[in-house]
Formats: C-alpha cells, sequence, structure tokens
C-alpha cells in the first residue's frame, strides 16, 4: 500500500513539474524563445571552438585529447621498444594539432546551422532534454563540419610517415573484420574525434547554462531557460 502511494504521488509531482513548464513556456513569446535558444546555441559554439581551436587545445584536455588508432594504441609498447617512440609521439602530437586547427574553422558552419533553425527547431529544443543544444547542431552540421575538416587533417597527417604505414595495416584488417571500419583510415578517425570534441565542448556549455540560466549573463537566457 505505501509503495503504491509513493508511486502515485511520485507521479503527481512529475506531472505538477510538467504543466509548471508548460505554463512558464507559454507564457514566452515565440519570438523570445527562438531568440534565446540562437543565443544559447551562439554561446555554445563560442566555447567550443575557443576551448579547443586554439594551441594544445585537444592535446592538453584529457577529456578530448586524440589518442593512437585501433591497433597501434594496443601495440604502442612494443613500438616504442623497437625504436618507434619519437614516431609514435610524432603521430599522436601531428593528430591533436590537426584536430585543432580544424576545429578552428567550424564557427562558420555552426553559425550557418543556428541562422537556419526554425521556430519548430526551437520549441524541440527547449523541450527536447538536456542535451539538445548539442543534438541539434550534430543533425544540422555534422556532414558539413566533416567536409571542412578533412582537408585539414590530411595535409597534416600526409607528412608522416607512421600514419601512411597505419592506413596500409589497417585498410587490410578492416577488410578482415579484425578491426572497426571507422578506425581503418588516419584521417576519417582524427576528423570524428575532432567532431567528437567539438560536441562535448558544447555539450558541457549547454549542460551549465540549462543548470544556472542566472550564471550565463543575459537577461533572455535567464527568461527562457529559467522558465523550463
Amino acid at each position: 500500500m505505501n509503495r503504491l502511494y509513493a508511486t502515485v504521488v511520485g507521479l503527481c509531482l512529475a506531472l505538477a513539474a510538467a504543466m509548471a513548464q508548460a505554463a512558464g513556456l507559454e507564457a514566452i513569446s515565440s519570438g523570445d524563445a527562438s531568440a534565446g535558444v540562437k543565443e544559447a546555441l551562439a554561446k555554445g559554439a563560442d566555447y567550443a571552438v575557443a576551448s579547443l581551436g586554439k594551441e594544445n587545445g585537444f592535446l592538453g584536455n584529457a577529456k578530448v585529447k586524440i589518442p593512437l588508432p585501433g591497433y597501434l594504441q594496443k601495440a604502442e609498447k612494443g613500438l616504442r621498444m623497437f625504436g618507434m617512440g619519437k614516431q609514435a609521439d610524432e603521430l599522436v602530437n601531428t593528430m591533436n594539432h590537426a584536430a585543432e586547427n580544424a576545429v578552428a574553422e567550424a564557427k562558420p558552419i555552426l553559425v550557418d546551422s543556428i541562422k537556419k533553425m526554425s521556430v519548430q527547431d526551437a520549441k524541440g529544443i527547449l523541450t527536447g532534454g538536456d542535451d539538445s543544444v548539442t543534438q541539434y547542431f550534430k543533425r544540422t552540421s555534422s556532414e558539413q563540419l566533416a567536409q571542412r575538416f578533412m582537408p585539414i587533417v590530411k595535409a597534416a597527417t600526409a607528412k608522416l610517415q607512421l600514419a601512411e604505414q597505419y592506413n596500409s595495416y589497417a585498410g587490410k584488417a578492416a577488410s578482415l573484420g579484425l578491426i572497426d571500419q571507422k578506425d581503418a583510415d588516419i584521417d576519417g578517425y582524427v576528423t570524428q574525434k575532432a567532431m567528437d570534441g567539438l560536441f562535448l565542448m558544447i555539450a558541457e556549455e549547454e549542460k551549465k547554462l540549462r543548470a544556472n540560466p542566472v550564471a550565463a549573463g543575459s537577461a533572455l537566457l535567464k527568461k527562457v531557460f529559467g522558465a523550463l
């Protein structure tokens, strides 16, 4: 009986919270809602690009630092044992610096994504959960980001012998099902990791904004996200 009572109380509280949120959102005009969401998107984009698109933005951040790919990571001890430690370190440094240079070019794509946001998109972001800003960027900009990042990454890794060797062996290993296809090409690997890092930092900024909209320093963000 007590368990049933607790369940009913929990459902009532959840319903009350949902009704309160709906009432709060209804009090905000569609114009303010759209403007607030665009500001939140811009804030997340600015933070992510500024954090990662600089020297050691990836190398200096353990959350996004790009490690050796696939079986090279597993064989790292062997590489160092056979005198290839310098090449392994060079590959890690090159991959991470390539990611930094790539992310520095992300801003125009993210800005374009913000400009194309519809009223329906804004509504979905406000009611779509704690990571809906991040998911919006993933959905609307991933393809363009990959196209922009890939040439930058290729230009960096083309200078490294170990990267070329990896592509040769990893391609064969992937065809035999020994490693994941997405890790079979060093440039594709770094491009994906750069995008993963970018979206992770956007998610961090979104989390902070939702947890404390007052600290965002914007009356509009406080009004819109404070109603959630």
